[in-house]
Order: C-alpha cells, then structure tokens, then sequence
C-alpha cells in the first residue's frame, strides 16, 4: 500500500474536509514520531492517516467505528500493526494498546484537535504563531477544545515522551504541514 491509494480512498470514503485534515495531521505527528523512535515512517504516518477512514461511514457509531477502518487498512494492503492500532485507537473495543505503534496512535489523534482550537483562538488563527506554553495553558482549560480528551494526551508517557515533548513534537510536524490544513 502506498500513501497515494490511502489518499485516494480517503477521497472515496470521507466528505467532511476537516475530518480528513485531521487525518493529515495525525499522519504528520505519527511520522514525526517515527522518526523520533527509528520507527518505519511510512508505516506509522499510514496508520495516523487512515485511522479514521470509516468515521462517516459508520456514521459516527462509536460501536463500529475503527472496526470497519482496519478492514479497510486492509483491504489497501495494510499490515496487521496498522490495523491493530487503527481498532484499537476507539476504546470501546477494548482492545489493549500493545505495541508502541498502538499506543502513538491513541495519544496523537486527541492533540491534533486541541492544537488546531489553540490556533483558531490565535488572532490570525495560524499555526505559526502558536507555541506550547499556549497550547499547554490550553490544556489546564477543560472546557477548552472539550473533544480534546486530555487522559489520553497524556498517555504518551507510555511511549516515552513527556507532556511538553509531545505537544511539541506534535506542533512541530503539524506547522509543517499547515498550508494543506489551511492554518
């Protein structure tokens, strides 16, 4: 599978164009990542980019979602450690995060919602003028970007990064890539 097929299942599969900058963006920090651990870029920035893949067809049913979204991994020729992290990313499965990639994925799809609220507050609503110390006072907000589960923004401590590293890490990949997400 390359990034061009998901690409275009993506486009086959989702309308909502923010839905899909959210996968860019989570497929920015995976890859950020990755490179941070030695890990396969191209394998963890695919499972950040089709994670969410089935959300509008599932119609949003958290029962079913990133069930139907690692059959699709698949079905693009997707690895098992893609579509393992894909299903278990979506708690209500129960499905236990085991590998480091599993556990990147569950903690990066949360910050990508709560760095672009923190940008969209920035008077010119850009990612470049935003840095961490105000997406961490952001966070300490917990009304703010309320979707933006913060519990499990944190639990990238089980990949070996604190708090500040992260959301650095994540703000970094996230600026370069901002002209695609249009911030």
């Amino acid at each position: 599978m390359d990034r061009e097929e998901a690409l275009d299942s993506i486009r086959d599969n989702v309308e909502n164009k923010n839905l899909i900058k959210h996968m860019l963006a989570t497929e920015a920090i995976m890859r950020a990542l990755a490179r941070r651990f030695g890990e396969d870029v191209a394998e963890w920035g695919l499972t950040g980019l089709l994670h969410d893949i089935d959300v509008e067809l599932t119609d949003g049913d958290m029962s079913s979602h990133s069930r139907l979204g690692a059959d699709l991994a698949r079905e693009l020729g997707a690895g098992e450690a893609i579509a393992h992290a894909i299903l278990a990313h979506n708690e209500r499965h129960g499905i236990t995060l085991e590998t480091k990639l599993d556990k990147a994925l569950f903690c990066t799809d949360p910050l990508t919602g709560l760095i672009v609220a923190a940008a969209l507050v920035c008077p010119d609503k850009k990612l470049a003028e935003l840095g961490v110390s105000s997406i961490k006072k952001r966070f300490k907000e917990k009304s703010f970007a309320a979707g933006a589960n913060r519990e499990q923004i944190t639990r990238c401590v089980d990949i070996g990064l604190e708090l500040d590293e992260f959301i650095g890490l994540g703000l970094k990949a996230m600026k370069g890539i901002a002209a695609q997400l249009g911030m």
